[in-house]
């Protein structure tokens, strides 16, 4: 884990799955946090009971405002947010109105509180389909879907932030997290997630897992994507909250497992075998996303050290084993 000078950190959507995790690595690390979160999508639960929690939506611009101020954060983790892509192209109102309207009142506090660095939860969803293979931070940005484009929104209000009110901000595009720490698990209460659908069948919660289109240009039909360790996330987070980074950075492996080769994975550690249900394919999934993380390499001194799918799995499996119904609401 990266090791910086403590600072006074507030944390959006600390109680959720990425979120839950950097939490505590920031506290091991020595740092002074504050969580804010509205429990939408969060627990409670996951909270680390060192962290100072807040209940409150960024939606309310006048107690973000104050909240920011009182709390004397020197920087923010910007974690909270409207994921699901699907969702996003049923509802795209609800993610530019979260993701990007009451983000814009968390920037504003930002800079009203004079905070030093802004730190963003991205996704490669702003890139849409590459152009090439791995995915590097200079490709074009072509999101196809609600979710992407209102994630690269806000990008772009960075990037003006920063020109105009000298926010120094990290904007980072995750791939596909997944994994879990030993306390700290995934449990959405809609769970969109591969692994952790799968591991439910594992566990006997579910018949079998849905497979979202066999059609892909790709070996075997099935979408690929990069798996990474989400305590590897959260480790990139602590790292750039060095005054020196800045810009955006991709976070990812630089390998990528079809949806089969995630299933297998998964039927080898848990040892159980798991039906699949082929289903159409979701609006809005490209078929091939992987990484090119070699400037997070470079310019964070950072390196993934849970980089083996099996690995990856097999931390979900002993948290999901230990919780077989998640957090408690």
């Amino acid at each position: 884990m990266a090791r910086s000078v403590a600072m006074n950190v507030l944390v959006t959507g600390g109680a959720g799955y990425i979120g839950s995790v950097c939490v505590e690595q920031l506290l091991e690390a020595g740092h002074q946090v504050t969580v804010l979160d509205n429990l939408s999508e969060g627990h409670r639960a996951a909270v680390d009971p060192r962290a100072v929690f807040v209940p409150l939506c960024l939606s309310d611009r006048a107690a973000v405002s104050r909240t920011v101020r009182e709390t004397g954060a020197e920087a923010i983790l910007h974690f909270a947010a409207h994921a699901l892509v699907g969702e996003s192209m049923v509802n795209p109102a609800k993610y530019f109105r979260n993701n990007v309207a009451n983000g814009l009142n968390l920037l504003d506090a930002a800079v009203e509180a004079k905070v030093a660095k802004f730190v963003f939860s991205s996704t490669c969803a702003t890139y849409g389909p590459p152009a090439r293979m791995p995915m590097t931070e200079d490709l074009p940005q072509h999101p196809i879907n609600p979710y992407g484009e209102s994630k690269l929104m806000f990008e772009k209000l960075l990037a003006w932030y920063e020109r105009i009110h000298g926010l120094a901000f990290v904007a980072f595009r995750y791939f596909n997290a997944a994994g879990a720490s030993a306390r700290l698990g995934e449990h959405h209460r809609v769970e969109t997630h591969l692994i952790p659908n799968a591991l439910k069948v594992a566990l006997g919660q579910a018949p079998h897992c849905d497979l979202y289109g066999s059609d892909y240009p790709t070996p075997d039909g099935t979408c690929i994507r990069d798996y990474i360790h989400v305590q590897d996330l959260a480790d990139a987070h602590i790292r750039a909250l060095a005054p020196a980074r800045r810009g955006f950075y991709n976070l990812g492996n630089g390998t990528g497992y079809s949806v089969r080769e995630v299933l297998r994975a998964c039927e080898a550690v848990s040892g159980k075998r798991i039906p699949v249900r082929e289903q159409p394919r979701r609006p809005g999934d490209p078929p091939v996303l992987v990484a090119a993380a070699d400037k997070a390499r470079q310019e964070l001194d950072w390196q993934p050290r849970i980089a083996q799918l099996e690995e990856i799995v097999g931390s979900a499996w002993a948290w999901h084993q230990a919780h077989p119904s998640g957090y408690p609401d």
